[in-house]
């Protein structure tokens, strides 16, 4: 019932994701960061069973850390993205999978923004926007009708206020909050959250 969004720009990625925490038809908490500051130029946003997100993002962001302060530089989004999908296969074929969804974007200097889809199965694809979760079933059509090669920052957040709109209008399950966070040149800064309240302002 979760929902994960994802645009990537020609210099930037922009992620937005729900803030419901609910098991069943019981809502646990409503103010849950499902977007992941990994360093200064990745971000990693999950959903899935909530024990498993906390604990492989947990396990993949404290590994990239290690990686740095051995090699005295970061892996890259792709480099990023390839760890992240190495780990998930083999857990996969593990007696402890993690069911996990997940989203890694950054911003390299020398190759620009990277978003890469992976889902639980360890499928990895690199994306120019995408969704995991009902959500996203809403956000297709939005995403194809809106997203450009030249979309700006500005225009991206429009989309998501779209895409989230559609949802909360059409999906049963009530996604009343989203944060949303950007990775660009000037490294990640979270942005104003999008809310039924703020969209119906």
């Amino acid at each position: 019932m979760e929902t994960l969004l994802g645009i990537k720009g020609p210099d930037f990625v922009m992620l937005a994701a729900d803030t419901t925490h609910a098991r069943s038809i019981i809502v646990m908490k409503e103010d849950q960061n499902k977007i992941h500051k990994v360093s200064d130029s990745l971000l990693i946003s999950t959903v899935g069973e909530s024990g498993d997100t906390e604990q492989f993002t947990e396990f993949i962001s404290k590994n990239i850390a290690l990686y740095k302060m051995r090699n005295g530089y970061d892996l890259s989004p792709r480099e990023s993205a390839h760890f992240t999908r190495k780990n998930l296969a083999e857990y996969l074929r593990s007696r402890t999978p993690y069911q996990v969804f997940m989203f890694v974007a950054g911003y390299d200097p020398n190759a620009g923004p990277e978003l890469t889809f992976i889902d639980y199965l360890a499928n990895a694809l690199p994306v120019n926007y995408a969704g995991h979760g009902y959500g996203a079933i809403f956000a297709s059509s939005i995403y194809d009708r809106y997203w450009h090669p030249n979309i700006t920052q500005a225009e991206a957040y429009d989309v998501f206020k779209k895409c989230i709109a559609e949802i909360q209008k059409r999906l049963v399950v009530n996604l009343k909050n989203f944060t949303v966070a950007v990775v660009d040149k000037d490294g990640v800064r979270d942005l104003e959250p999008i809310s039924a309240a703020s969209l119906a302002a």
